[in-house]
């Protein structure tokens, strides 16, 4: 189960007000990507979470929301987290109890609880302060 649609339009007015937060306090972040058709740059506020590979998130709101076909038509964007810059590659969609078991303890209990299945898991490298800008 995902979060009902209607509660995508909700982010609208949710999401700008949790971006200066999402820069700075974990596992809050900020998902950079671009519009496939538009070209736009946006900016999704997510919970991150550190894997061996990278990141994952859980996608509470579906595993069909712009940001991740975003990114996964780019191959990558970025990701900010805690101060920090991250160059995202290799977007890979996984459902079910192996997504889930990427998370930490309390959210994985969480996922559970409100049946969670998508999850998006990407390759990082940590981008330098003097490029990150």
């Amino acid at each position: 189960m995902t979060m009902p649609r209607a509660f995508r339009s909700l982010g609208r007015v949710v999401n700008p007000m949790v971006l200066p937060l999402a820069r700075r306090m974990p596992p809050l972040a900020l998902v950079e990507h671009v519009g496939r058709r538009s070209g736009k740059r946006y900016r999704t506020p997510v919970q991150a979470f550190k894997t061996e590979r990278g990141w994952v998130v859980a996608l509470a709101y579906g595993k069909d929301v712009d940001w991740v076909r975003n990114v996964i038509a780019a191959d990558g964007g970025h990701l900010i987290r805690g101060g920090r810059r991250y160059q995202l590659t290799k977007p890979e969609r996984i459902h079910g109890k192996p997504g889930r078991r990427l998370l930490p303890g309390w959210s994985r209990v969480l996922m559970a609880l409100v049946r969670v299945n998508d999850y998006v898991e990407v390759t990082a490298a940590e981008v330098p302060a003097e490029l990150a800008s």
